[in-house]
């Protein structure tokens, strides 16, 4: 499973639907798109030291998917995709959902606007 920056903060302030979700998976991926939104988040947070720390001790726990020329692919013909439909998300919305597709796996995420994606499977918590 891919999480989205919401579940993944979700899951690290402690929501207990959160990592239920996640727990119920063998392997969690997290795109480089979502660890540099969390980054950016937790550089605005109170809680920064916190957070740096459960970044320091738990993230090589998961997989971090980077983008790729093949990801590349996917993303523009998704971004086409919801031109197309007129349904447009986010530009590193997009990044994630190429990144679901490529990899065919489902996404964790409170997001909507991610049902307009085919081939995407969105779960939440």
């Amino acid at each position: 499973m891919i999480v989205d920056t919401n579940a993944l903060s979700a899951f690290v302030d402690g929501s207990p639907l959160a990592i239920a979700a996640l727990q119920a998976v063998g392997e969690v991926s997290v795109p480089v798109i979502v660890l540099g939104e969390f980054r950016y988040g937790v550089t605005h947070s109170r809680r920064h030291r916190e957070y740096e720390v459960w970044l320091e001790q738990y993230l090589p726990a998961f997989r971090i998917l980077e983008v790729t020329a093949e990801t590349a692919i996917e993303y523009a013909l998704l971004r086409s995709e919801l031109r197309h439909l007129g349904k447009p998300i986010p530009s590193n919305d997009v990044w994630i959902a190429a990144l679901c597709r490529q990899h065919n796996l489902p996404l964790l995420s409170r997001d909507a606007h991610f049902d307009h994606v085919k081939r995407l499977r969105r779960q939440t918590w």
